[in-house]
């Protein structure tokens, strides 16, 4: 724990002390929202990134320990192992490091060099290394080689046998870690991607067309440039080179092993240390840096999609409020359900406005109807096929009503793989697949979060080459953002899905799924303490989840705050002092003074849980998430062609990538801003400018039919 602590502490800019309190506390089981939140004393107020960062180099560095004492037993047992690598194996900070090490002792297939060996080669191979040196006396290579033909080995000429002797010593300079460290360091700096299109694609056939002849540096190459190669190859459209100049890395190579002055050896030399590289450095190590600047581009394609992700979930809930959730369509008409200000379905009605005139008008009398019956507050229209069209429709009807409920284009990307799903059917068993779709568009503008949480998060369209990087570390980094997005906002204890539950600090699909069966059976929870009855929800479990659960309107005004009840004692004992009774907490900030704060610190709650918690009570049962808004599509505007250039539109930011955002401007197709269109000033990162879910004002700068591709810029026209 100490060796971890010090070099941990020192790469992540840490003290070696909040290093080891953070990993106690991991080790306990405490999770990592539960401990940035109520844990900051111990950890010395570390945030999440930082936890998390932690967590993951200690999981690292933890591996690396146990490959070490797996790596040293097995050279032990090969009666190998002295001192010295012994004290290399141990110093090893990279996976790469220790594995090129174990290379030369790894038990391994048959090779060259093996059957070599088996031919009695091995003592002429030492020869020859000898002969390597500055103070060697000239000897003939071919008559040291006669000693060794045997037609019984196989061995009929000299020739053979220096092939033979060459092919050891080839694998043992290929094995060499320093030299195979140059070399990958090398390829991967000097190195270039180089692709090209097969011949059997023409011209403009293939959606790779700009990489039908391409070169980028392998360690400054963008992420969604190699991903793509790689896609375009894995398809068979792409061919992909890793080229580097090879002449320099050879002179090195030589410079590093011959030692010889004779003609003969170093010719000799130069022969096998071509054939190691060419034949067992260079495709190993290539692929290795392939793999390497894959996995560089894979992390950095997974950030992105962490940080669209989190904005999309955490975008503005338009509230809970009587809703109409409409699934848009032409033909198969347009699903219409009504929910409550709670989510609850309350029924459903099929209305076909894009058909014929009389059915146009009995739908706005049923959607009429919809509207007066349950009060509604809010419409939202997917913005999928025959969106614009049904929203204009929509338009048109509450222009002839008193009450104009706000209408709103909601993303309805994977609203079908969620009314399709096992979650969605044990929901709402006994509705059609098209009308849970309607129901999840509608919750979606209710509460984002709460909706968004049932669907695997690469089917929300966030993401970038979502389906090339690697899929474990992208599930592992997309729960992650989930369950630090459900945490942050809190969750409603008595309206809340078992899925949403699920992602709450400290709690199970099986707790989740007993808080719901005992909510159902027993009522709405009045206190938080009440949890403590469900099944399988132990002390450990109450104490992670707690403070992230919401009951409103309960016996407690404080179980409806991020106050944890570990410290409901310190609030009431302050509300005491200052006589403030419980139900009016929000007059406890405003009446303590700043002097006062430190008067409650103890070794259980120290200053930053106590600003905390003030923050807190300032808003009691606050959401944290920013204010509703949504974007107006232009009237007249629905379809690709309505488009002109130069026309100015507002939009709503649907995806950001390393290369631009794209944009919802209400014509079924999301237009592309360029980063060089992003703003009047050189943009670096595009999540910098904007996010998912933004806002955007945009001008029309390109139209492409053929394509369905639009350009945009948000620069200013001059």
């Amino acid at each position: 724990m100490t060796n971890f602590s010090q070099s941990l502490a020192q790469e992540l800019s840490l003290r070696p002390c909040q290093v080891e309190s953070a990993i106690a506390l991991l080790s306990e089981g405490a999770t990592i929202p539960f401990i940035a939140r109520y844990r900051k004393e111990r950890t010395g107020e570390m945030d999440e990134t930082q936890l998390r960062q932690l967590s993951e180099r200690y999981a690292y560095l933890t591996e690396l320990e146990a490959r070490k004492q797996v790596i040293l037993e097995s050279i032990e047992q090969q009666n190998k192992l002295t001192p010295d690598l012994k004290n290399k194996i141990l110093a090893c900070q990279q996976k790469t490091d220790l594995e090129d090490l174990y290379l030369p002792y790894r038990p391994r297939r048959r090779t060259r060099a093996t059957q070599a060996r088996e031919q009695g080669l091995q003592p002429l191979a030492a020869w020859i290394e000898k002969q390597n040196h500055p103070q060697a006396q000239p000897q003939s290579l071919q008559q040291q080689a006669q000693q060794y033909i045997s037609a019984e080995q196989g061995i009929k000429a000299t020739a053979d046998a220096l092939k033979g002797a060459a092919d050891i010593l080839a694998e043992a300079i290929a094995e060499q870690a320093k030299l195979r460290s140059y070399v990958r360091d090398t390829l991967y700096k000097q190195g270039e991607f180089v692709s090209r299109i097969k011949t059997k694609y023409p011209e403009g056939s293939t959606k790779f067309e700009m990489y039908r002849s391409f070169q980028a540096r392998a360690n400054r190459i963008a992420p969604h440039n190699l991903l793509a190669l790689y896609r375009g190859e894995s398809e068979g459209i792409l061919s992909v080179a890793l080229a580097c100049d090879e002449s320099p890395l050879l002179a090195h190579l030589e410079s590093q092993i011959i030692r010889a002055k004779t003609r003969e050896i170093r010719d000799f030399y130069r022969t096998v240390i071509e054939d190691a590289f060419n034949r067992l450095m260079k495709p190993s190590l290539t692929n290795e840096v392939r793999a390497t600047c894959k996995a560089i581009a894979d992390r950095e394609s997974i950030e992105t999609f962490e940080t669209n992700l989190r904005e999309l979930l955490l975008s503005s809930p338009a509230g809970m409020k009587p809703t109409l959730g409409i699934d848009p369509g032409f033909r198969t008409g347009c699903k219409v359900v009504a929910l409550d200000q709670t989510g609850q379905f309350l029924e459903y009605e099929a209305i076909f406005p894009h058909q014929a005139a009389a059915q146009r008008e009995k739908a706005g009398h049923t959607l009429k109807r919809m509207i007066n019956k349950h009060q509604i507050d809010l419409i939202a229209i997917g913005n999928g096929t025959a969106g614009r069209e049904t929203d204009s429709f929509v338009a048109e009807v509450l222009k002839n009503l008193d009450r104009k409920p706000v209408k709103v284009m909601v993303n309805e990307s994977g609203a079908s793989i969620y009314s399709a799903s096992e979650v969605a059917i044990a929901e709402f068993p006994n509705l059609d697949i098209t009308v849970r779709g309607a129901i999840s568009i509608a919750r979606r503008l209710q509460d984002p979060l709460a909706e968004l949480v049932k669907l695997d998060p690469k089917s929300i369209g966030v993401g970038q080459y979502q389906h090339d990087v690697d899929q474990k570390l992208l599930k592992q980094k997309l729960n992650d953002t989930v369950e630090s997005c459900v945490n942050y906002v809190g969750v409603d204890l008595n309206t809340a899905s078992k899925e949403l539950l699920t992602f709450v600090s400290g709690i199970t699909g099986a707790i989740a799924n007993n808080i719901v069966t005992y909510r159902n059976q027993n009522g709405v929870y009045k206190n938080r303490r009440q949890l403590l009855k469900v099944a399988k929800l132990g002390p450990k479990a109450f104490e992670q989840a707690a403070g992230f659960l919401r009951i409103r309107a309960g016996k407690n005004p404080l179980d409806n705050t991020a106050v944890h009840p570990e410290s409901y004692t310190v609030v009431e004992k302050i509300a005491q002092d200052l006589q403030v009774d419980l139900t009016h907490i929000s007059q406890i900030p405003e009446r303590l003074q700043p002097g006062d704060l430190k008067r409650y610190i103890s070794d259980a709650v120290g200053e930053p849980t106590l600003r905390d918690m003030l923050a807190e009570l300032e808003k009691p049962g606050r959401d944290p998430r920013a204010e509703f808004k949504y974007a107006t599509f232009k009237e007249g505007i629905t379809e690709l062609s309505d488009l002109t250039t130069g026309m100015t539109l507002e939009g709503v930011v649907t995806n950001v990538t390393n290369f631009g955002a794209f944009v919802d401007i209400g014509v079924h197709q999301d237009g592309l801003v360029h980063i060089s269109q992003m703003a009047d000033f050189f943009v670096q990162d595009p999540k910098q400018v904007v996010k998912v879910g933004q806002v955007v004002k945009v001008r029309v700068l390109e139209i492409n039919e053929k394509l369905k591709r639009i350009g945009l810029s948000m620069r200013s026209s001059t």
